[in-house]
């Protein structure tokens, strides 16, 4: 018995990103969850936080309403697991999505390679019961979230440069079927 089955409703993911950019720049984004929607709203549709965590950003914890380009939502508690650093983090996903994350940063001359690890097991009752036929879709729908991220995080990146005119770096992409997904602005989590 035993064994590395795996269940239709698990996905491992490996994404690789390169970015002009230092490892600190990207945790300096990446690292700050909170500002997901403002720069990558294709994906954030809402981050509230729960737990300010420690200084170095251990147990930091956030409720996530995310989406792909399908017209599924998904409620999620992002939890940080391992300290934010120039090397990277972890995170630890409950709700709709219940696994583990881990980024990577690493140097390469003048650009950073970032890379994304992600294991899900999918619990929302649409993904548990349809995961059998639709995994591909699924997996698509992740691999077009990811996609977007790298391009909202150059726009990021290029929208932050010392000198930069944040007026002339073009917005990143908004969510797919944006106009079922508004929500009132909270004045407390803006």
């Amino acid at each position: 018995m035993g064994g590395n089955t795996k269940s239709s409703t698990d996905y491992d993911f490996l994404t690789v990103w390169r970015v002009a950019a230092t490892p600190r720049e990207v945790m300096d984004i990446l690292g700050d969850v909170g500002t997901l929607p403002q720069w990558w709203p294709s994906v954030y549709l809402r981050v509230v936080p729960l737990d300010p965590g420690t200084p170095d950003g251990t147990g930091k914890a956030f409720s996530l309403h995310t989406k792909g380009w399908l017209p599924y939502t998904l409620k999620w508690r992002l939890t940080v697991t391992e300290p934010i650093t120039e090397r990277g983090f972890a995170i630890s996903a409950r709700g709709d999505l219940n696994g583990v994350g881990r980024w990577t940063f690493e140097q390469d001359g003048p650009e950073t390679v970032v890379t994304y690890d992600w294991r899900v097991s999918a619990a929302k009752p649409l993904l548990r019961r349809l995961s059998w036929l639709l995994k591909p879709a699924f997996s698509a729908n992740h691999q077009w979230a990811m996609a977007q991220g790298r391009e909202a995080l150059a726009l990021e990146l290029r929208r932050r440069r010392p000198g930069a005119d944040p007026s002339k770096v073009p917005r990143p992409a908004p969510p797919t079927f944006a106009s079922r997904y508004r929500w009132p602005r909270s004045t407390t989590h803006a």
